[in-house]
C-alpha cells in the first residue's frame, strides 16, 4: 500500500468582495500563511472541509480556487472541497463541481442544483468520498437518507488502498454550547459512524468547530481541522464563545495501518480576539439559530 499525505484545511470563509471576516480577518492572508507554514512539504490531497465561502458567492469560490490551485499543483496534490453551512449549493457547484473538480467524480446529485453536493473519486488506489452535511438556511448539520445510502453502497466494494470521507459537521461533540447547538444531528452522526465502521474508511475529515480535535469512534479516527480564518477558544467557559486571530490546519498521514494527525495553530496577534460572545449573547444565538427540539420547526420561515 502506498502512503497518503493530506493537507487538511477548513473554514476559509472567503467573501466575494474580499471583505474581512468579522471586520478583522484578511482571509486570503490567513490562507497564504497556512500554506506557507507547510509549503516545504509534498501532498497527495489538499482538502478544504467546508465553509469554503462566507457569503456563498461564485466569486468567493473562484478566489479560493485561484489561490489553492497553483499551490496544490506544484506539490502534486489533488484539491477536494466539501460543503459547509455557510456555503451555497448552486454557486459551489458552478465553480467547484461535486467538490472534486479535478477528478472524474460520480456525483450523487447529478444536475439537480438543490440536492446535496456529494461525490466519490478514486485516484492511485485511494478513494475520496465527499458528503454534504449542510442544511440550507441554517447552521446545524444533517445527512439525508439518500446520502447515507450513497455512502453505504459506495463502501460495499473496498478501494485498493482505502477511503477518506470528508464531511463538514463532525460526528463528534463540540467543546462549547454554541457549537454543540450547531452540530451534526446526533442520529445522523451515529448513522455515519455505523456505516463506516468495519469498512475501508481510514479517516473522516471535518471542520466547523474551528478547533483541532481528533477522536476515535468505533475504531474510526475523526479529525477536525482548526479554522484557517480563526481558531476557536476551546477551554474557556463553554457557555461563551470566542476565537483568536490566528490560522491553522492539519497534516494527516496514512501509512500502512497508521493514521497520524499533526495539527498546527499560529496566533497572529497575542492579545486580540476576532470575537467574544458572552453567555447571554450565546443563549440568544442558540435560541434563534440552534437546532430546534422539533425538527419540523427548522423549516419554519
Amino acid at each position: 500500500m502506498s502512503g497518503l499525505r493530506i493537507l487538511h484545511l477548513s473554514d476559509t470563509h472567503f467573501s466575494g468582495d474580499g471583505g474581512r471576516h468579522y471586520g478583522v480577518v484578511d482571509t486570503a492572508e490567513h490562507l497564504r500563511r497556512a500554506l506557507a507554514h507547510v509549503g516545504h512539504l509534498l501532498f497527495d490531497l489538499v482538502v478544504v472541509s467546508g465553509d469554503v465561502s462566507e457569503d456563498g458567492t461564485e466569486e468567493s469560490y473562484r478566489l479560493v480556487r485561484e489561490q489553492l490551485t497553483p499551490w496544490a499543483q506544484a506539490r502534486g496534490a489533488r484539491l477536494v472541497f466539501a460543503m459547509g453551512n455557510h456555503d451555497r449549493r448552486e454557486a459551489f457547484r458552478a465553480v467547484l463541481g461535486g467538490g472534486q473538480p479535478d477528478a472524474g467524480e460520480q456525483e450523487l446529485a447529478g444536475i439537480d442544483l438543490d440536492r446535496p453536493v456529494a461525490s466519490v473519486a478514486t485516484h492511485e488506489g485511494w478513494r475520496v468520498i465527499v458528503l454534504d452535511s449542510s442544511v440550507p438556511g441554517v447552521g446545524f448539520g444533517g445527512l439525508e437518507d439518500e446520502q447515507k445510502q450513497f455512502l453505504r453502497e459506495t463502501l460495499v466494494t473496498p478501494a485498493e488502498n482505502g477511503t477518506v470521507v470528508v464531511v463538514h459537521h463532525p460526528p463528534v461533540g463540540a467543546q462549547t454550547d454554541l457549537l454543540q447547538a450547531l452540530a451534526l444531528d446526533e442520529q445522523d452522526g451515529r448513522d455515519l459512524i455505523d456505516i463506516v465502521a468495519g469498512t475501508d474508511v481510514r479517516v473522516i475529515l471535518s471542520g466547523h468547530y474551528h478547533l483541532p480535535i481528533t477522536e476515535f469512534v468505533a475504531g474510526v479516527p475523526v479529525t477536525v481541522a482548526p479554522g484557517v480564518t480563526n481558531v476557536s477558544c476551546g477551554f474557556g467557559d463553554p457557555a461563551e464563545e470566542a476565537a483568536i486571530n490566528g490560522f491553522g490546519g492539519s497534516v494527516v498521514t496514512i501509512d500502512g495501518d497508521r493514521v497520524r494527525v499533526v495539527p498546527f495553530v499560529e496566533r497572529l496577534t497575542p492579545d486580540e480576539l476576532v470575537f467574544h460572545f458572552d453567555a447571554d449573547v450565546v443563549a440568544d444565538i442558540i435560541r434563534d439559530a440552534g437546532r430546534p427540539a422539533d425538527p419540523a420547526e427548522s423549516l419554519a420561515p
